[in-house]
């Protein structure tokens, strides 16, 4: 096997038809056992509520980086209301005023690291997956993270050729953002000392700023 990234149009049209003909066995948000984000579980039970469903994976991202990282009293502040304010507003429309959004299997930690290509024939080969049923769009979240190569915005024009921006479209790089929050966060939690936490802070307080000032309450 090459570990390489494969061209981009081939990746991104066989995620994408991961991603559209997948069916969860249930109509709902999660998955049938326990997945794994590198060494953390993840908490994916069964919810038909992709907010609620995302609040509680954050939430586990979160208190695994305060366990490794340690008290930082802004960033529990600002994680408190991006969870109980940003991701109900921010993810909550997405199944709102008739908008519907299909739980798609994603692989959950999708970067080059666990991307290739085998040598008899070039298939793409993907490997060492936290699965689960999510909205589509959960899966590129990873791609924002700057520290990997899958990053090259060329790898989500592709995608995005391939399957269509959810409503709102205009919100739809807030939601990369928070997604990627959730990434970077379990990249902490493995890498004590890591800057990726600042960048964490940063974006949180990037949404809170945006979609739940302080001066609204």
């Amino acid at each position: 096997m090459r570990n390489q990234l494969p061209d981009p149009a081939r990746l991104c049209s066989q995620i994408a038809e991961l991603h559209r003909v997948s069916v969860s066995p249930t109509g709902k948000f999660g998955f049938h056992i326990t997945t794994y984000h590198g060494k953390y579980p993840q908490s994916v039970e069964w919810n038909d509520n992709w907010a609620s469903f995302f609040k509680t994976l954050l939430g586990d991202a979160l208190r695994a980086d305060l366990e490794t990282n340690g008290p930082w009293p802004e960033l529990e502040k600002v994680s408190e209301r991006t969870l109980n304010k940003v991701v109900p507003r921010l993810l909550g429309v997405l199944q709102e005023n008739g908008r519907e959004i299909k739980p798609s299997l994603i692989h959950g930690d999708l970067w080059e690291g666990n991307i290739g290509t085998a040598y008899a024939d070039n298939s793409i080969l993907i490997f060492d997956s936290g699965a689960y049923y999510a909205h589509n769009e959960m899966e590129i979240g990873m791609w924002r993270c700057v520290r990997h190569h899958i990053s090259a915005k060329i790898f989500t024009r592709q995608y995005f050729r391939e399957f269509p921006v959810s409503e709102p479209v205009e919100e739809w790089d807030d939601r990369n953002r928070i997604y990627c929050v959730k990434m970077n966060t379990v990249h902490s939690a493995h890498h004590k000392g890591d800057i990726v936490r600042q960048t964490v802070y940063e974006d949180m307080c990037y949404l809170v700023d945006k979609y739940a000032p302080w001066d609204k309450d």
